[in-house]
């Protein structure tokens, strides 16, 4: 691998929130009274120590089920959010405590394309001055002429007709919508870019279309892409490496090839015996896990994954210690007390 791009270092992100009362029951007098004077707040972990490296014109794939702190830490490493704990370097500088005034000049080498592409653009903005906004504010076209070439070279890239930059985002198509996304975060010419779910609230038929488009759009523009997902078999086809999240951790770490054919941890196991595969003899038995994802406000001790952990004869370290990734014979890294080599 080259040298990284990116860099996370033992990275957490802590939200607080105000303690709930049960649902249903009025709050008493004297609580209201003493959750306003104390302050009291719960601690919601929504990633938790967690260390990655990118490297220049690849692309990670990040998945896990809903809540796990995928989007969290896509926003958390282009400092949309400020990380709780640990640190962040990007192409070797750490960017952890900068201000707004110095991260700006970075802002144009860190884009990002979201999972909703209507409700990421303006209603009351052109496609045309949606796509240009940025090249303004980076001051990268001297003359109007220049910008406005620029954005129709965007477009064009993106798969849009010329007329595009003169209509308002409702008149597109869920897909065309996200072409937009796409040709506003490559107006600046970033290096990286952290793609926040893009095709799942897209049709089947349309994610294919921006699939292609994105890996286009890296082999031209030699980006470097942040994939996060919960479709594993697109994550197979664009990524290079998958991290795989459990309760804002990483639980196992690979590259792709290796992660799909063996994978080693038991909760990646449980998520790929769920992919449908059309060749009967590449099946998995399904692994169905038991309960519900425990509360990130109240996450379990050891291994967050050991109340749902299908392994029979859990070794007693999974309900006290925090388990740390190892690197398997396989290149694999798993955070796992029962995976051994």
């Amino acid at each position: 691998m080259t040298a990284p791009l990116v860099e996370l270092t033992g990275v957490s992100k802590h939200f607080h929130t105000k303690v709930a009362w049960p649902r249903g029951e009025s709050v008493p007098p004297h609580v209201a009274v003493w959750r306003a004077l104390t302050r009291k707040h719960a601690v919601l972990r929504a990633v938790e120590d967690v260390s990655l490296a990118i490297a220049a014109g690849e692309t990670l794939g990040l998945v896990g089920e809903s809540g796990c702190g995928k989007s969290t830490l896509g926003r958390t490493l282009l400092r949309l959010l400020d990380p709780t704990s640990g640190t962040i370097r990007f192409d070797g500088t750490d960017i952890t405590r900068l201000d707004q005034s110095a991260l700006r000049p970075l802002r144009r080498r860190m884009q990002m394309i979201f999972q909703d592409p209507y409700a990421s653009l303006n209603p009351r903005m052109t496609v045309g001055a949606t796509v240009a906004e940025p090249i303004i504010i980076h001051g990268l076209a001297a003359t109007r002429r220049e910008r406005d070439e620029r954005v129709a070279d965007l477009l064009a890239r993106v798969g849009l007709p010329a007329d595009a930059a003169g209509r308002y985002p409702h008149e597109f198509s869920g897909g065309q919508r996200q072409r937009v996304g796409i040709a506003r975060a490559l107006a600046v010419r970033p290096e990286l870019i952290v793609c926040d779910e893009p095709i799942s609230a897209l049709d089947v038929s349309i994610q294919a279309q921006i699939v292609n488009l994105l890996q286009d759009l890296q082999e031209a523009d030699k980006l470097t892409y942040l994939f996060i997902s919960h479709d594993l078999k697109i994550v197979q086809h664009i990524c290079d490496r998958v991290a795989v999240m459990y309760l804002g951790r990483v639980v196992e770490l690979a590259p792709a090839t290796t992660l799909y054919r063996e994978p080693r941890h038991p909760y990646t196991r449980a998520l790929l015996s769920a992919v449908p595969v059309l060749d009967p003899r590449a099946r998995r038995a399904r692994i169905i896990l038991q309960g519900d994802v425990p509360s990130p406000l109240a996450p379990p001790p050891g291994c967050a994954f050991h109340p749902r952990c299908p392994v029979v004869d859990k070794p007693a370290a999974c309900t006290t210690v925090v388990p740390v990734l190892r690197l398997m014979k396989n290149g694999s890294q798993v955070a796992c007390h029962a995976v051994n080599d």
